[in-house]
């Protein structure tokens, strides 16, 4: 608002307010700002004297003349007054209390425009209803609404109840004053009861008389001269007059602009619509701070009507996480978070959090002043329920099972029954959306559609208190579990991210059906199916431990003995062997569980899911460090891949067997499957893995290969390997496939060839996912690996203390193929921290072992480690020369020439030492002479500066 436009009436600005003290109005930045009288009455005397001490007499005297008001009361409004000023908020001070005296505004005042007031040439004053409370997140909208006003002459700002459809219409109002000759008219349809009388109640506001019967044509002649703006609130439930009465006007009166909320469009000629959406809400984080929070606006609104409610709340980084989360579960509504804001005062913020699924009871105690709808969520959402036909209501109580979003085709298998054919379920879902109760996404192929938490929870409610509860959800429970019946058949043989990204949208009706079925109408045949279902969805969203709970709750209801279905068993049976081996590591459960799997799967000569219980049986063994049985069942799982001549179960079994021979030191071997594996052609088959074998088999397998080459003396070719594999890594969107793969193969390649900065940034994209997916095992292998990287960084007390707590946790889950890779660094590390005997006795150990299974894969190194401790407890040990001399051994057989380096590294050293130097730099410059690439890699530079040492 102008001074121009006020022209006499009296205007001081301070900060960003303006306060207009004739009319009892403050605004901030254009926008009102919501006061008591009496507290506007105070900011204008304090406002007037800016800088000065006004006395509490002297307030007491100008604010209540001739009246009697205990101090206090002058209290209580000087604190709503900082309140509304926000002060406090990123550092903000207008009003200095100044002890024993009274109050000063301590901010320049600008006054102006003192005279009188209106003149005949001022427009007509505005008849809005007071702002109770700053407006909070709108301010595009308000601004849009002004600007469109104008141009549009009629529109209708539609959303849910609680929204704040009021708030921003009275807002954008307030936004225009001044602009219209004739002032603004806000008209309250709520309270009204009689659709045939809104015209005469218009016509009454607005001073026109009525002597007919039909008052519509009187009232548009008499606004046909009028240039003024009509506010009409809440038409929803007298949709069809009020419709009818704003289309008359905007044909008949071209002067009278009209703003209309409801909760669904009038469908008026001349009629645009403005969807109000939700208050902005954070994604979910825990690691949100209160900084990030606050660029939401609905977690701003939270903030604000808290510290309002509770002067001592404070929105901290502890509490922001759990800030963003009531304001995502209340759907961006203001009135629901509103409310919720008003009850930290008696439960704090983790409080009113965990009280959310009764948020019915929690959210009420609305202000007293404002409407009945208003005042509770409960009435706010019964209002709407009362509007609808009652066919309309029986589908969305039936609606109120689906959970996230819903399907046309869900809603008419869950929706459609006595009363509702499923003809009409279209229709329905339509009028609904229309009505603002049912959120639609219409996307290229497919439209979903939702109900907010608020109005589920609340049909939900209804719901209960019908007969048919328990139809509507066994009717959910059935759908769901035909519906991933039919998405693992698909997903099994080619899956499509499509497919995938429906079958990611429904898991939370998957939950909510499975807990139908272990309630009290408890239907256990139909949990178990549908649990068996449920396995791909889990898997693909790497949701293990979430799985393993559901499916071991599963065969409990099996061994409960009321039923037996064999081919559920089998997939329950194979699920859980993998998942055992992911969440407590390839023990005696494991087995037991695949095994059993196996068995059905052969009885019911299940080719698939013998292939399936196989693998996970190959991967125990292989965790586990029993190479030759791995190896064994490689060969198995090859033969059977070959009867069928499938190309992606052939590549599995091309990995398993390159992993095996890998382990068992045969590098050439696994080097030769691997290659075989990397040229199958998958196509897009490969998204099947993930349902099949828990995880891309094919992206770890081209990690590990990266390693291989490493191994073998290809460096820089390792490094290309994971460099154009990382694209299809990121790209698999699957949380234990890329923690496999990083584990596998990425870090250590980075770490052998000294990419440090490489190396740190797949540990941390390791921990992170493995944190975020509560994946237990990947976070102590990720601890490991950083344990690695800081010894190589010169940081051994640091990095010792992560490698022993990764290697104890993986050695506590029978781990050994991961525990064995990391022995050298921790014994190694160990030494150069002075801890010789501890060091050798731990590699000693790793050599028994590894001896006694066959796992040459790495024995080269762990030789070489221990002659290295062995140096370090006395120089002149001939053991230590004999250990290298073991190692080169093992490396030239193995074609490991990258171990053959370092121990090559080592003994040239020790010669150095014994002062027979060329020797030493003979042997060495014969293996660095064998490198036909990588010299710019960590250990050939080692070994090129020890040679121009010695020459």
């Amino acid at each position: 608002m102008s001074a121009e436009r006020l022209s006499g009436s009296e205007v001081i600005d301070f900060g960003p307010f303006r306060l207009l003290p004739e009319e009892r109005l403050l605004l901030e930045q254009g926008e009102p700002i919501g006061l008591g009288p009496r507290a506007l009455d105070i900011l204008a005397v304090l406002a007037r004297r800016a800088g000065e001490t006004v006395t509490k007499e002297e307030l007491l005297a100008k604010v209540w003349p001739r009246v009697f008001v205990e101090e206090g009361t002058l209290r209580v409004h000087i604190a709503s007054l900082r309140r509304a000023l926000r002060e406090g908020l990123q550092g903000r001070n207008f009003i200095a209390t100044v002890p024993g005296r009274g109050y000063s505004l301590v901010v320049p005042a600008s006054r102006f425009g003192s005279g009188a007031r209106a003149t005949p040439s001022m427009p007509a004053a505005s008849q809005l209803p007071a702002p109770l409370s700053r407006v909070v997140g709108r301010q595009d909208v308000i601004a849009a609404l002004k600007a469109q006003l104008p141009e549009e002459r009629f529109i209708t700002v539609v959303g849910p109840g609680g929204i704040g459809k009021t708030t921003v219409a009275v807002a954008a109002a307030n936004a225009l004053r001044g602009s219209y000759r004739d002032g603004i008219q806000f008209v309250d349809l709520a309270p009204m009861k009689d659709p045939s009388l809104i015209p005469s109640a218009v016509a009454a506001l607005l001073g026109v008389p009525i002597r007919t019967d039909d008052p519509i044509p009187t009232l548009v002649a008499a606004l046909s001269t009028r240039q003024m703006l009509l506010v009409l609130d809440c038409c929803e439930h007298m949709i069809l007059a009020a419709a009818a009465l704003a289309e008359a006007i905007f044909v008949g009166a071209p002067g009278v602009h009209i703003l209309a909320t409801s909760r669904e469009a009038l469908r008026a000629e001349g009629e645009r619509v403005h969807g109000l959406p939700a208050l902005e809400t954070p994604p979910w984080s825990e690691r949100l701070t209160s900084q990030q929070g606050m660029a939401f606006s609905a977690v701003q609104l939270f903030v604000e009507r808290a510290s309002a409610t509770l002067d001592s709340f404070r929105f901290t980084d502890d509490n922001a996480p759990v800030v963003a989360e009531i304001c995502r579960r209340l759907d961006g509504i203001a009135l629901a978070i509103e409310l919720a804001a008003g009850r930290v005062a008696s439960f704090g913020v983790f409080g009113v959090a965990a009280r959310l699924d009764d948020r019915f009871r929690l959210l009420t105690g609305g202000r007293r002043t404002a409407v009945p709808r208003h005042q509770t969520l409960l009435a706010t959402l019964d209002w709407s329920y009362q509007l609808l036909p009652e066919s309309e209501r029986v589908v969305l109580r039936r609606l109120s099972v689906l959970t996230g979003s819903f399907t046309l085709e869900a809603a008419s298998a869950i929706g459609a029954g006595e009363m509702v054919a499923t003809s009409e379920i279209a229709d329905h879902i339509a009028n609904l959306v229309s009505a603002s109760l049912v959120a639609a996404e219409v996307g290229e192929d497919t439209a979903y559609y939702r109900l907010l938490d608020s109005t589920r929870a609340f049909a939900r409610m209804k719901l209960a208190e019908t007969q048919e509860n328990n139809r509507v959800c066994r009717c959910h429970a059935e759908y769901f579990c035909d519906f991933f019946r039919r998405a693992d058949a698909e997903l099994a043989i080619a899956p499509t991210i499509q497919r995938v990204a429906e079958c990611r949208r429904q898991l939370d009706n998957l939950r909510a059906a499975l807990d139908w079925t272990l309630g009290a109408e408890a239907d256990a045949a139909l949990g178990v199916a549908l649990t068996a279902a449920g396995i791909v969805l889990w898997m693909t969203l790497s949701l293990v431990h979430e799985c393993r709970r559901r499916v071991e709750a599963a065969l409990a209801s099996i061994a409960a003995g009321a039923f037996r279905e064999p081919r559920a068993e089998m997939q329950l049976r194979t699920a859980l062997g993998g998942l055992l081996i992911y969440t407590q590591g390839p023990g005696p459960e494991v087995h037991a569980a695949l095994e059993s799997a196996l068995q059905i799967a052969e009885s019911l000569d299940d080719h698939d899911y013998r292939l399936r219980a196989l693998w996970g049986l190959w991967t125990a063994r292989i965790n586990n460090g029993e190479y030759k049985i791995a190896l064994e069942l490689a060969e198995r799982i090859h033969a059977l891949a070959l009867r069928e001549n499938h190309p992606l179960d052939l590549a599995v079994s091309d990995r398993g067997l390159g992993y095996s021979w890998h382990f068992l030191g045969d590098h050439i071997k696994a080097r030769t499957y691997l290659e075989k594996m990397t040229a199958r052609s998958i196509g897009t088959q490969r998204r099947s893995l993930i349902i099949r074998y828990q995880f891309d088999q094919l992206i770890t397998g081209r990690m590990r290969y990266g390693w291989i080459l490493w191994l073998l003396g290809y460096p820089e070719r390792a490094r290309r390997t994971i460099e154009v594999s990382l694209d299809d890594l990121w790209s698999v969107d699957h949380a234990v496939s890329i923690c496999t793969a990083l584990g596998l193969g990425t870090c250590q390649v980075s770490l052998a060839v000294g990419d440090y900065a490489d190396a740190e940034h797949y540990i941390d994209a390791m921990s992170e996912l493995a944190t975020r997916y509560s994946l237990s095992i990947w976070h102590a292998w990720a601890r490991a690996l950083r344990g690695v990287l800081l010894i190589r960084q010169q940081r051994a007390g640091d990095g010792l203390n992560l490698l022993r707590y990764g290697l104890g946790h993986l050695g506590d889950a029978k781990f050994a193929i991961w525990h064995s890779s990391f022995v050298g660094d921790l014994a190694s590390a160990m030494g150069s921290n002075g801890e010789v005997a501890e060091g050798l006795a731990i590699i000693s150990d790793a050599i028994a072992r590894a001896e006694r299974r066959g796992a040459n894969w790495q024995i080269a190194d762990l030789l070489r480690v221990k002659g290295e401790l062995l140096l370090l407890q006395g120089p002149d040990d001939p053991a230590a020369e004999e250990l290298f001399r073991l190692s080169l051994d093992w490396a030239r057989r193995q074609n490991a020439l990258s171990w053959e380096l370092r121990t090559a590294i080592s003994l040239a050293s020790l010669r150095r030492a014994q002062g027979r130097p060329a020797e030493g730099r003979h042997l060495l410059a014969g293996v660095y002479a064998r490198f036909t690439e990588g010299l710019e890699t960590a250990d050939p530079l080692i070994a090129r500066k020890l040679l121009d040492e010695m020459s």
